[in-house]
């Protein structure tokens, strides 16, 4: 086969350029005790704490190179003094990203939040999140991420128009609070917890919303909250079109919310997402490039019975590998081919840089950067792992999994 859009050397400057100024943020539900509804299983050296949290995003950081933000959930890693865990966290090399408000381990939010029957609890929640933009503003964020577990099991539990017509006032009130810098991202699930309906059951319902609000709310796409073989690339394209595509939480699924190690079970779709991401980036309409140089790329990913560290890791180099191979698309074979109404050459196209090897321009570009090639390996020479398991110990584990 003819090669890729280019033939690559080490000394391909832009190209590694462009690999070492992707940025993943993590999440700090990750680093702690997580898993699924039914167990968490506990495992020696998880963090308790917020503190905790961010000395091990600090380690991921510092053995990735691209990961220098950490998400927070609130109430989870709430706390008094917020300029002092700002220090703790540079301390450790990163920065407090994204703020997730939560809006549904609380008992009032038994029958949704902004969509909630009473007008007390609809109340609470959109306080919380107005709480969420404040402590944005303090800690230098200017990510909001919203999901809402809202829905309902029963035919007849609710009014859905009625629901509906509450979201949209919840969400304009909060809307209304939002500074200017800040931006709302608003994710959709397509099922769960809410098995008969979902408040924002898909992408489009979270478009309509975000037209509804303002420039400055844009819709988060998590890789998981989809059905079996819907084509998520085409949701990516459609997004980045209207430029109303804010972010992504990353993991994989094989039949729904799995929020397994990304890049795991579908390698390719990820390379698919990131090859409409990587060609928005040089679209001739600004617009559009704009959008998608700005797209805040998240792990949203429930660590459970593999190694909370490595598995970080490895989806990070997962990552990595997959916009690395988007990256040495053919664009110019690729329309040529489309144009010509040449369906396999155009697929050939693609698929000649899936199947390119990019772990030595991979190498190269960590070693630009003074880090080991290996990342994964990085980490389980480095003793990390055992000295914290040994000085922080087992902390109890149950059922229930806190995250979103």
């Amino acid at each position: 086969m003819k090669c890729c859009r280019r033939s690559f050397t080490l000394t391909d400057e832009r190209l590694i350029e462009r690999i070492n100024s992707l940025r993943v943020e993590t999440p700090s539900w990750g680093y702690g005790n997580s898993g699924t509804r039914f167990k968490v299983f506990a495992q020696p050296g998880a963090a308790r704490t917020i503190e905790e949290k961010f000395a091990d995003a600090g380690v991921v950081n510092r053995l990735t190179g691209i990961c220098p933000t950490v998400a927070i959930h609130i109430p989870w890693d709430r706390v008094d003094d917020w300029d002092a865990l700002c220090a703790v966290a540079a301390g450790h090399g990163v920065k407090i990203g994204a703020i997730n408000p939560n809006l549904f381990q609380d008992d009032a939010y038994m029958l949704g939040s902004l969509a909630h029957p009473s007008a007390a609890v609809r109340r609470q929640a959109i306080d919380h999140v107005l709480e969420c933009i404040q402590i944005a503003q303090k800690v230098g964020s200017s990510i909001v991420s919203l999901w809402l577990a809202d829905g309902t099991n029963y035919p007849g539990q609710d009014d859905l128009r009625s629901r509906s017509r509450r979201l949209s006032d919840g969400l304009r009130q909060i809307y209304a609070g939002l500074p200017a810098g800040i931006r709302l991202l608003v994710e959709y699930k397509f099922f769960e917890p809410g098995f008969y309906s979902t408040d924002l059951p898909d992408w489009g319902t979270a478009y309509a919303m975000c037209l509804e609000l303002g420039a400055q709310a844009e819709v988060l796409v998590d890789t998981g909250h989809h059905a079996p073989g819907v084509n998520i690339e085409q949701i990516v394209a459609r997004l980045l079109d209207r430029a109303r595509l804010g972010g992504f939480h990353f993991n994989a699924r094989k039949y729904a919310d799995d929020d397994l190690i990304v890049g795991s079970t579908n390698p390719y779709e990820l390379f698919l997402i990131f090859n409409e991401l990587v060609a928005a980036e040089d679209d001739s309409d600004e617009k559009v490039a704009t959008t998608a140089r700005n797209v805040a790329y998240m792990l949203d990913q429930s660590h459970n019975i593999e190694p909370k560290l490595e598995a970080t890791v490895q989806s990070i180099v997962n990552i990595q590998t997959a916009h690395a191979k988007a990256l040495l698309v053919d664009t110019a074979r690729l329309r040529e081919a489309q144009s010509a109404g040449d369906v396999l050459g155009a697929n050939r196209v693609l698929l000649e840089a899936y199947e390119t090897d990019v772990r030595p321009i991979l190498v190269e570009a960590r070693k630009r950067l003074s880090l080991d090639p290996d990342p994964v390996a990085a980490l389980r020479h480095s003793g990390y792992v055992e000295r914290v398991a040994r000085e922080r110990g087992t902390a109890a584990a149950g059922s229930g999994y806190p995250g979103a």
